[in-house]
């Protein structure tokens, strides 16, 4: 299943119509959680994972990466929609379009971090906080070290 349409939005997972160059500029410039990362990464981030691309006609106006083993685990990331188009329910259709693809609705977990979209992913994907946060650790790598909760510029 490649393409979810809807009266004035489509979600698809062709990588052939994602624009890396407008994916990189979000994530770059006007994310919290990847503020400068470039280009080759985000290249090959979008090769190594599953995408789903949110268009109104050919234009991208949403994104959504998808980490994962395809049996038991997913780690949903760098999500957004271009803030010329929020408020129309493209990020509701674009979660739901993630947490309903047949090879991600069976997994036994699916994760994500976010600071300020709590409500859209509980309402829209299921989500709820981590009950034993405790018991989860990270790595972060020393070359380019993220921190998720520095906040954007001019927020």
């Amino acid at each position: 299943m490649k393409e979810h349409p809807d009266a004035d939005c489509t979600i698809s997972t062709d990588k052939a119509r994602l624009d890396v160059g407008l994916i990189h500029d979000f994530l770059s410039r006007s994310s919290y959680w990847a503020q400068g990362r470039p280009v080759e990464q985000v290249r090959t981030s979008i090769e190594n994972s599953l995408c789903f691309g949110a268009y109104e006609g050919r234009s991208q106006v949403g994104f959504a990466r998808v980490v994962t083993d395809y049996a038991t685990f997913a780690w949903l990331c760098d999500v957004f929609v271009l803030e010329s188009h929020r408020g129309q329910g493209i990020g509701k259709r674009l979660i739901q379009a993630v947490v309903e693809h047949p090879t991600l609705r069976d997994l036994r977990l699916m994760i994500l971090a976010t600071r300020d979209a709590q409500g859209l992913y509980s309402e829209y994907g299921g989500f709820r906080t981590i009950e034993a946060a405790g018991r989860w650790m990270i790595r972060r790598g020393s070359e380019n070290p993220t921190d998720c909760t520095r906040q954007t510029p001019g927020a």
